[in-house]
């Protein structure tokens, strides 16, 4: 199989996360992916709770270039990086992935629908 050209280049984050810190956790996550999408080049992410207890973000790049080149800069909001880190049990490690299929309907467009 191969990549499907436009789809870019994917990872899931998986962590841990201090039950007394997730609001904390989700704040700093969502201010750095923000950032991370209006400065760095990143197409965005979504944050999932798993029912196994960890957390899951899900992200988008246009290349593993372009995710390795703003990963080279300096963290786009220190701050905030250190409040997830903080709020961090365990990390696990990243799992990198080339899309080859795409059924995702965005939830942007269902509101439309309505």
């Amino acid at each position: 199989m191969t990549m499907i050209e436009g789809l870019g280049f994917c990872v899931i984050y998986r962590a841990r996360v201090h039950p007394d810190k997730e609001a904390k956790y989700v704040a700093a996550w969502s201010r750095l992916t923000s950032l991370i999408r209006s400065e760095r080049g990143g197409l965005g992410s979504r944050l999932h709770r798993g029912n196994d207890g960890l957390w899951y973000a899900y992200a988008q790049w246009a290349s593993a270039e372009a995710r390795a080149a703003a990963f080279k800069l300096p963290s786009v909001d220190p701050v905030a990086q250190a409040d997830v880190a903080d709020s961090i049990i365990e990390y696990f490690p990243e799992i990198l992935l080339d899309p080859v299929e795409d059924q995702l309907v965005p939830v942007s467009a269902l509101a439309g629908a309505r």
